[in-house]
Formats: structure tokens, sequence, C-alpha cells
């Protein structure tokens, strides 16, 4: 049953308590609601728009577009979801947070509006972001995508360019459970006549026929742009422009130069309309900051923070921490949503980790310690090694050839099976004091299944003066 709306003056967590309760479903797919609440509010924006979907990278790619935009002088909004600490990080203006007033002050226009119609979360927080972005008179906004795309509440908005970071088996109980659905679902936000970046190696054909079959300007990595690079630099070649002499993105990962690419990718598609210089991208890649993406914090031991919760990006973390080298010991703080897709996700780590330290997630969706453990002892004593990368991705470490779409990478050698110890807390906060308790200098501590596990531990550390949001 819905709260009461909130009064007027009311503080944000009020309205954030009130929208968890506004409709009867936490997720209910479907544009009919949020597009007549939009036309009421006369919704318009009248600047550059780009929407970024796919199962991993979104949060990545959006991150290093409005780096490199501001860079270049544009003012700029982002949205994207969902938050780690503050629910202001979901929506971002000129390179900061948006106030609480601001945001209130939204809430409060579309309740104004509503009548009988109510809104989910996210849909409410969607057309928060846009009209603040309206408001604002700014010259381009990103959008990321929340879930799938044909019926997720961004897509409301007619993009000038759509990226597709990649496709992947995740939120299979809307989407479909075959990479073909889940790619369809993504592909609507495409538009006809727009560029639509693919950054999927091998995307799903369903991808490719949806784009054709509407009009879109499909751009392939490995055939409308690629990339190159040794251990110093990179390059981007697209269909007419070339960058060269390029420094690494700030944000780690093996992942991070296919985001890049896409990024540069849209840019140059958005040439006409947004000019962004070589020196604008790599300033804006040098100061791109998002926490909590295979983030290393400062110090000993080696602690890493990651919302990585599906079995494709969990590949890309297991491969990160390949490269950073030899540690006597690694412990795991690990919490994860009851729908992802646990046991294949753990999985990929299962060879990797010598200490489990497995975290109740509060609500509905929350896992509890004791489930996870008993996962984690099912799949602690196979001799099957981890997939360095599952079967439609590939190695994207700094390369020293040309990138080589769809070529996986060899089969890691079998590992044997090792005596692994699991322990079960109450909250990750609990998980990580006991991680960090056990931990030498010379061991490390990675934290990762859920933005639920990883916002607790940041939340910690910022509470003890560390600097974890730069």
């Amino acid at each position: 049953m819905s709260l009461s709306a909130p009064a007027p003056g009311a503080a944000l967590a009020d309205w954030l308590a009130y929208l968890e309760t506004l409709h009867p479903k936490a997720i209910d797919l479907g544009l009919d609601r949020i597009r007549a609440v939009a036309q009421r509010l006369a919704l318009s924006l009248d600047c550059t728009k780009i929407t970024v979907a796919g199962t991993n990278g979104k949060g990545s790619t959006c991150a290093m577009l409005e780096s490199m935009l501001l860079a270049a002088g544009y003012k700029v909004g982002k949205y994207t979801s969902p938050h780690l600490l503050r629910f202001n990080e979901r929506i971002r203006v000129n390179g900061e947070d948006a106030s609480d007033e601001a945001i209130v002050a939204q809430f409060e226009r579309i309740q104004s509006v509503l009548g009988q119609t109510t809104l989910t979360y996210f849909e409410m927080s969607t057309l928060a972001a846009l009209l603040l972005f309206q408001a604002s008179q700014l010259d381009v906004v990103v959008l990321e995508v929340g879930l799938g795309g044909r019926l997720d509440a961004v897509n409301l908005i007619d993009t000038d360019c759509a990226i597709l970071t990649s496709v992947d088996l995740d939120h299979m109980q809307y989407l479909g459970d075959t990479r073909e659905a889940i790619g369809l679902e993504k592909a609507h936000v495409f538009r006809a006549g727009k560029p639509a970046i693919c950054a999927d190696p091998v995307p799903p054909q369903s991808v490719i026929d949806h784009a054709a079959a509407i009009g879109a300007d499909l751009w392939r990595v490995g055939v409308d742009f690629n990339y190159s690079g040794d251990r110093q630099q990179w390059a981007y070649g697209g269909r007419t422009q070339r960058r060269n002499a390029l420094g690494y993105p700030a944000l780690r990962g093996a992942n991070q130069l296919l985001n890049a690419s896409a990024a540069l990718a849209a840019l140059e598609a958005l040439r006409d309309h947004l000019v962004v210089t070589q020196q604008d991208v790599r300033q804006g890649l040098l100061h791109v900051s998002l926490p909590g993406r295979m983030q290393i914090l400062p110090g000993l031991p080696a602690t890493i923070l990651d919302v990585g919760h599906n079995p494709h990006a969990i590949s890309a973390l297991g491969q990160n921490l390949d490269s950073m080298g030899h540690y006597p010991h690694t412990y795991a703080v690990v919490g994860m949503l009851n729908d992802k897709d646990i046991e294949a996700t753990l999985s990929r780590l299962a060879q990797r980790v010598d200490r489990w330290l497995c975290a109740t997630l509060s609500g509905p969706r929350g896992t509890s310690a004791q489930e996870l453990a008993a996962i984690v002892r099912r799949i602690s004593g196979s001799r099957t090694p981890p997939d360095s990368f599952i079967a439609h991705s590939q190695e994207i470490t700094r390369p020293t050839t040309a990138h080589k779409p769809g070529v996986r990478p060899a089969p890691r050698p079998a590992i044997a099976a090792r005596d692994v110890q699991v322990s079960t807390f109450d909250s990750p906060e609990q998980a990580f004091a006991e991680a960090r308790r056990l931990a030498g200098d010379n061991d490390r501590i990675l934290v990762f299944g859920s933005f639920a596990t990883v916002g607790p531990v940041l939340d910690v550390l910022r509470r003890e003066g560390r600097d974890v949001l730069s």
C-alpha cells in the first residue's frame, strides 16, 4: 500500500521512501505510464542525446563520455543507476551530483500531474532526471538504460546515438533466456537513421537484424571501429577518424578499452554535432572516475571493489585479478541478489579465492549468507577451471596487436582443487571487517557481487576518511 505523498518541503529521504511504495511492482516494464506523465509535464530535451544500453560496461562508457564531453567544454547531464552511496549520484549536471533540493523539486512537479497514474521508483527517478536536464539547458545528455531497452523508461527518449556495450545473460525473467532474445530487447534503443554503436564483439544476429529492419546506422566493433595498442598507449580507428597516442583510461579493467572505443565511436558518429578534440579525449580519459568498477584502493592489503554480478562481468574480473600478480591469499567478501545466476557467477572465481566471506543482503531480493555459502561449498571442490572469458567475449588486456573480435583466448590450464574456507555474516560491513582482520599486508581483499555489497563497504571506508569516490 502506498504511503501518502510527502508534504511540501519534505526531505529527499522521505520522497525516496514514498517512491518505494508508490507502484504495486518494483519492476513493471512498459512505456505507456511514463509517456503519459511526460506528456502532461511537456517534457522535451532540446540537446544532443546519447543512450547507453548493455549487460555490462554501461556505467564505464557513460562515465568516459561525460568526462570527455566536459573536457571539451560542453554542458553535460548524465543519468545512471543504481547508486552506491547516495541517490544523488544517479543524476549529474556538469560533473556534479544533483542537490537534494533540485531532485525534490522535480519529484513535487511530477507528483502534481500524476493523478491516478502510479510510477515505479525507477520511472519517477528517470522523469526527475529528465526534467532537471530540461531546466539546465544542457548541450548533451548521456542516459544509461536501466534494464533491457525496449520497455525501459529511458527508451522514452528518442536518442541521437545509441550504444550497445554488450549482450549477455542477465535479468532473464524479464528479457528472455537466450542472447538472441536479450539482444533484441536491448537493440530497441536504436533509432531509424541514427547511429547505433555495437561494442559486443560477437553480437546476436537479432541485434544486426533489428538495426537493418528499422534503418539504423549500425557501427560494429571490428567492422566500423576498432583499437590497437601496446603497454604505453593505444589508438582508436573508426570509419573516417583515427585517434593515436592515447593514454589508457583511468578506469582499470580488461574491458575498458572496448568501452572507451564505443564512446569514441559515438563521438565520431556525432562529430557534426559535437566537436571533441584529441586533447579533450586525452584529458577526459585521464580524469574519468567511477567507483566500484575494478577499483583498487591505495594501501595494504590490496583491496579491490567491483560491482560485477553476472558471469560475464565476473569473468572479466577474474582476468583482471590474474593480471595483478601473485598474492598469498585472496579473501572474497561477496553478497548477491537472488535474481542473479549465483552459481555460474561465483564459479568464475572458484579457483582464485582462498577464503569466502559471504554476506547477507537485506530486502526481498537479497540472498542470505547461508545460501551463498552453500553454493560456494558446492563449487569450490570442482576441478573445472574457470573460463578467462565466456565464449562470445575476448581478452581485452592492453594488446600488442590489433584487436581481433570473436577470437576466444586459449583456455586456462587446469588448476588443482584447493581447500577453501567459507564463513557467513549478517552484512557486508561485518564480512569486510573480518576480512581486514584476517588479511596480511601481502594478501588481497576482494569485495564484489552487487552494488548493495560494494556500497556499504565504500561507506565504511568513507567514514574512516578514505578517499574512495574519486
